[in-house]
């Protein structure tokens, strides 16, 4: 942590994980600009510091220059160099105000400052850009070395691992001079293994029986829960495939609209939720599911079926945020590659090949000549997302029809064929006015006017042309000649010709050198690596890379994904980040076993869950012991199972479970692809939109995911920004969930549901009831004691008996579903 802190400014007080986040988007969001736009007079470099300011190391940007220091981290508004880019002060203007940062720009800087300035720059006295490491010698950090079969330890204690993980940790922990803890309550462990495998409470899953809850629940001689039957039961269930699918999308910053300046809709990306949900409810093999995403288009399929599910697959690399309102087109493609290039490194493999577009890596051994080889497979392939040209949107694209298949749902409308013919007709009058408007501005050219009298008139006559043609074309295209609505998706398809990349210095358009022929990056001397085939984008080249078994990446970042997800912290802390500028692993001999066995059990990740939930590692009690504190603080040796708070999906589907409103068959389509507006701006003012854009009894995977407009209970408890990549969620206790846990409109609705069941039941089993349905246990005596206290408080003078029960009942009801027992999994 000490090594890490020290890259970021004086205020941070981030953890591991945190501070992977405040680096990457220095390196996305702020370098490039400084780049761009400072250092030409800001720097060793440029031989310039104009007002005494550098701007080309973390310790000269603190310390300022003539008017004091630059930055103020963790207070934006304290901040010279925020002021001087916002043009705020007319003394401190910088760049100058015909080359103004964009207010998207100007957003990424006041984030980065708010969350602490992070910058890994050393001093750039004496430096040549490189920090003084080879670039060879990188190569040598841990992750990028083959993974090894690791020997199996022999711990001293014979009598408790269940399996080899178990050895590998009592091995650690005996190291340590560490102890485990106890096995979990029975009833305790059911609950986590089961909001870990579903995403819901055991009694929905598995049944509320006692005899199915008991049998699972009692140890057998050797101190064993009988769970394998169990374990099998919830990985089976469709339950399993939505609740891992769900982390899968934080990953892949899956959401349906674009986000940034122009936060159009993305109507059919939907399509390639319900894609991922089926490729984990049937454990589509690892790798198969990346090439899938990376190169579906460019696999042969057996039937239309399939074609269309491989279609689906690439809708990965098309639903990043763009910058639709650039104009240059060139930039508009430099920027969609960029994007598509940081999303798949840092999804598949946890680091950042976009990092060396402006420059060589600056920690890990990456060129920028690996990078323009990369940006040339992605600007040799077409990217359809779906979005037509209007007043916010100057980039419009394509989408991908779909086989015709029976019984598919197509939720984009048919029109008339009358009406097909109207909006030809009609975009033959655009063309037109289009035409006459070109020969009126000729004919006055013609005739030596000055066309600048004319200017605005001809503006705004182009403009309304543009704006009118926009969504005539974008309802052609989702339509036969009949009317008849096509079904269509997301995704990649590749483009008619291939091209390769330029390297572009500090990443300007405006400064190409030489031409970098596309290539798959040699970083780790597999036989995958290398140039790819001129006549292909090479797509499918770097899927087959990324998916090669001896990649060493690609296996140890799944498993650590997994890992995180059911023990709340990864062996590899900053789980995104596997770079050098990344924690190392915790249990390295564990990692690579894990990596080894899942790629020998065909790359399975239900075989892979199986054995870490059947280890007693994952099995042991979440109960505090000082010794043990004192010496792992972080939990890092696993000398306990920690305490998690639910998240946001788990929080709300528990809460359906309970009150008996649960639908559990998948939401067909999308909230979006029903909306009749492009404009996710423009959805506050629908009113048959739920303000809180829920609603809905389904699954809360189903939910609606627009960026910059999430649904209240996603919003308030952690949510994944749906803009980056995100293997590991925030997780918060601040005021604003206990006003919605008390004050929302559908945690009220839930309670009365709840209430409503309880009083169906006998009245002495009442208590036992909603016990029972929010919190899957008895109550103890105290709690017993306290609700039956309540329950027979006097009634107010003049109540109704009967209302005043169904209102305490309902207090009672919502109590329990705001606990902190309900939020929390022990």
């Amino acid at each position: 942590m000490a090594a890490l802190s020290g890259f970021l400014g004086t205020n941070s007080g981030f953890g591991f994980a945190e501070d992977a986040k405040a680096l990457a988007h220095f390196e996305s969001k702020i370098r490039p600009v400084l780049v761009e736009h400072c250092l030409e007079c800001h720097s060793i470099e440029s031989g310039k510091a104009k007002g005494g300011l550098r701007l080309d190391d973390r310790e000269a940007v603190l310390r300022g220059g003539d008017s004091g220091p630059a930055l103020a981290p963790g207070k934006p508004e304290e901040s010279l160099l925020l002021a001087a880019i916002r043009h705020s002060d007319p003394d401190l203007e910088m760049p100058p105000r015909k080359d103004r940062l964009s207010e998207s720009t100007l957003k990424d800087f006041e984030q980065w400052i708010t969350t602490g300035a992070a910058d890994p720059r050393e001093s750039a006295n004496g430096k040549d850009g490189r920090t003084g490491d080879d670039f060879e010698s990188r190569k040598q950090h841990w992750s990028f070395l083959p993974v090894v079969a690791s020997r199996i330890p022999e711990p001293k204690r014979r009598d408790w691992a269940y399996n080899e993980i178990d050895r590998f940790i009592l091995a650690k922990l005996e190291e340590n001079g560490l102890e485990p803890s106890p096995d979990a309550d029975p009833v305790v462990f059911l609950r986590r293994l089961s909001f870990d495998l579903t995403g819901l409470p055991p009694s929905s899953v598995i049944g509320n029986q006692p005899s199915v809850i008991a049998q699972s629940t009692t140890r057998k001689t050797d101190h064993r829960l009988p769970i394998t039957e169990t374990i099998d039961a919830l990985l089976a269930s469709p339950a399993y495939g939505q609740r891992w699918a769900r982390h899968w999308l934080d990953v892949v910053r899956f959401a349906e609209s674009n986000g940034k300046e122009a936060n159009l809709i993305y109507p059919h990306a939907w399509r390639y939720r319900d894609y991922v949900i089926d490729t984990f409810d049937r454990d589509l093999p690892y790798d198969r599911f990346l090439t899938e995403q990376l190169a579906g288009d460019l696999l042969p399929a057996e039937n239309d079926a399939e074609r269309a599910r491989f279609l689906i697959a690439t809708g990965f690399l098309a639903m990043g945020p763009k910058s639709l309102a650039e104009q240059n087109p060139a930039q508009f493609a430099a920027d969609v590659a960029d994007e598509q290039i940081d999303a798949l490194s840092r999804a598949f493999l946890a680091t950042s090949l976009a990092c060396a577009r402006c420059h060589d890596h600056k920690s890990d051994p990456v060129t920028m000549t690996d990078y323009y080889a990369l940006a040339g497979i992605f600007k040799s392939t077409d990217t359809r997302y779906g979005t037509w040209v209007d007043s916010e949107n100057n980039r419009g694209g394509k989408l991908i029809r779909l086989p015709d298949l029976p019984g598919q749902l197509i939720p984009n409308l048919s029109i008339t064929k009358k009406e097909v013919a109207d909006l030809h007709a009609k975009l033959a009058q655009l063309e037109a006015d289009e035409k006459a408007g070109r020969e009126k501005g000729e004919k006055a050219k013609a005739e030596g006017r000055d066309l600048q009298l004319d200017f605005n008139e001809m503006l705004r006559e182009a403009l309304r042309i543009l704006w009118t043609r926009g969504p005539v074309v974008g309802k052609l295209a989702t339509v036969d000649e009949n009317g008849i609505a096509l079904p269509l998706a997301m995704g990649v398809l590749e483009a008619p010709s291939k091209v390769d990349s330029p390297r572009y210095e500090r990443g300007e358009l405006a400064h190409p050198a030489e031409i970098v022929p596309r290539a798959v990056p040699a970083l780790f001397g597999l036989a995958s690596e290398g140039a790819v085939p001129p006549d292909t984008s090479g797509r499918l080249d770097l899927a087959r890379w990324i998916a090669d078994p001896d990649h060493p990446l690609t296996a140890r970042v799944m498993v650590n994904r997994v890992w995180t997800h059911l023990f709340g912290a990864g062996l590899v802390e900053t789980v995104d980040d596997f770079g050098r500028s990344g924690s190392a692993p915790s249990h390295p001999e564990l990692l690579d076993y894990l990596a080894t066995r899942f790629v020998e059990e065909g790359w399975s990740v239900k075989a892979l869950i199986r054995a870490i939930v059947s280890s007693r590692t994952y099995q042991q009690a979440s109960t505090w012991r000082e010794e043990a504190f004192l010496k792992d603080p972080d939990n890092r040796l696993l000398w306990r199972h920690s305490k998690r708070r639910l998240d946001a999906e788990s929080i709300r589907d528990a809460m359906l479970a309970a009150s008996g409103e649960l639908d559990w068959s998948p939401r067909a389509g999308s909230l979006v692809a029903e909306l009749e507006v492009q404009s996710a701006a423009m959805i506050p003012f629908n009113p048959k939109i739920p303000g809180d854009l829920d609603g809905s009894p389904h699954r809360s995977v189903y939910l609606p995911v627009m960026r910059d407009q999430l649904p209240d209970v996603l919003r308030q408890f952690d949510f994944a920004e749906p803009s980056l990549v995100t293997g590991k969620r925030d997780s918060t206790n601040v005021p604003p969930q206990a006003l919605y846990l008390m004050n929302s409109d559908f945690v009220l609705a839930q309670a009365t549901a709840v209430a409503k069941r309880v009083m169906e039941a006998r009245e002495d089993a009442r208590i036992d009831e909603v016990y029972r349905r929010c919190l899957d246990r008895a109550p103890d005596e105290e709690e017993r004691k306290l609700v039956d206290e309540f329950l027979k408080a006097p009634l107010p003078e003049g109540a109704d008996a009967a209302k005043e029960s169904e209102k305490r009942w309902r207090d009672v009801s919502q109590a329990l579903l705001a606990s902190a027992d309900f939020r929390m999994i022990d």
